[in-house]
């Protein structure tokens, strides 16, 4: 198509006055409603946990055992070695890393802070919310790619065996935003088993999309924290996850699980921030989950109403971009995002056009450490949220946004 028809058809966009939100990867209304019941939940005269608790009072800050048990598989831990917090579990990564900087680790012989610098490894595309708690906190961000099986682990293994101030990396191992990058055996292998520099180094195990299938494939991943201790580092992993694309998104649970010493370490510095987590919520949650089957039966529910919206967008970008020079997208079996490439150069421009037509996407670079895409070639799309007919015009919109920039570039 020529660039003038392509201006063309821009323009006739511009003139249907669309107004669509692709920029967040939020549950819609209607996912949100199969936990509607949850607000009548635990009710008035049920406030004892299983082993007598009263939930209504302060304490338990490890979280209720029951609650505990519910994610044992999702994370790979016994409840012993699991600690139940309150919604985000991007807070409790935000204050892992802060006793970190503030105390260390139960491995490190002084603050992190006390040294001159210290840096993360950050696995690109990433998530932008990990590399804004790094720049908050003045840590170097060091981008390593991310291939098809997880990160480039031979550019991992040399960085983190030749420089100490690298303490730690961030990873998204199952359905990775945005990519829907599924890490391979042999990736958490040598996650585990890698020769590091730093003796606290560890590993933030982001595994936020461990029960979030798009297809009736159920992908499973290594278990990171067994491969660790196997390999004689068994406090290199700290895991996290939630319920907040499970249950309500606003006001679920969030999970860490870690070894033993870790647990211990991240509970003891707990105690001066918090008497213990909101048991009400967990309770509620053990009533309506009711056990890991149940978390399952559920997100088949979600994945029924996800997945069309995501069959739309990669059918639309099939029709119309798959004879584009230099454009390609992913195809994740799981998690909430798609992963659009560009023609370097192209992608800012991309969403500007979108933005203009009425279409906003997440910024260019948000993919990437200091909001930076070095080749400006990654966008990052969130199908969740609009009703399936807007998820449709989006797509097609963004397609012609594609071409444009791309014919505008010479491509």
């Amino acid at each position: 198509m020529s660039l003038h028809q392509l201006q063309t058809d821009y323009s006739a966009l511009q003139q249907l006055g669309l107004k669509l939100d692709l920029t967040r990867g939020k549950p819609s209304p209607q996912q949100l409603d199969l936990s509607v019941e949850l607000l009548g939940l635990p009710g008035e005269s049920d406030f004892l946990a299983e082993d007598k608790t009263d939930i209504r009072n302060y304490g338990g800050l490890q979280g209720l055992v029951e609650a505990r048990r519910l994610f044992t598989t999702m994370v790979g831990a016994p409840h012993q070695q699991i600690i139940v917090g309150n919604n985000a579990s991007l807070a409790l990564m935000h204050d892992v890393l802060v006793f970190a900087l503030l105390k260390g680790t139960c491995d490190s012989s002084e603050p992190w802070s006390k040294q001159s610098e210290i840096a993360f490894l950050c696995p690109v595309p990433g998530y932008d919310r990990h590399f804004k708690i790094c720049e908050d906190y003045g840590i170097r961000m060091i981008s390593v790619p991310l291939l098809e099986d997880g990160p480039d682990m031979n550019e991992v293994e040399a960085l983190v065996a030749s420089d100490p101030s690298i303490k730690g990396i961030w990873c998204i191992p199952k359905y990775s935003n945005p990519t829907g990058t599924v890490y391979s055996d042999s990736v958490v292998e040598r996650l585990a088993a890698m020769t590091t520099a730093a003796n606290d180094f560890r590993i933030f195990w982001d595994n936020a999309y461990a029960v979030h299938h798009l297809t009736e494939e159920h992908v499973s991943i290594a278990n990171v924290l067994e491969r660790c201790a196997a390999h004689g580092n068994p406090n290199r992993a700290f895991v996290f996850a939630s319920t907040s694309k499970i249950t309500l998104a606003g006001a679920g649970l969030a999970v860490f699980a870690g070894s033993k010493a870790n647990v211990q370490w991240l509970l003891e510095r707990m105690t001066s921030r918090t008497i213990g987590p909101d048991k009400v919520n967990q309770l509620r949650h053990v009533r309506f989950l009711k056990t890991e089957e149940g978390i399952a039966d559920l997100m088949e529910k979600q994945r029924l109403l996800l997945a069309p919206k995501f069959e739309a967008v990669l059918n639309i970008f099939e029709a119309q971009l798959s004879g584009v020079p230099g454009v390609t997208w992913t195809r994740p079996k799981g998690g909430y995002f798609i992963c659009l490439e560009v023609p370097p150069g192209c992608a800012k421009r991309v969403v500007t056009l979108a933005r203009d037509a009425g279409v906003v996407l997440t910024p260019a670079g948000a993919t990437h450490p200091y909001g930076n895409d070095p080749k400006d070639q990654t966008i990052r799309i969130a199908p969740s949220f609009p009703k399936l007919a807007e998820v449709q015009e989006a797509a097609k919109a963004m397609a012609l946004c594609v071409q444009l920039a791309v014919a505008e570039a010479g491509h």
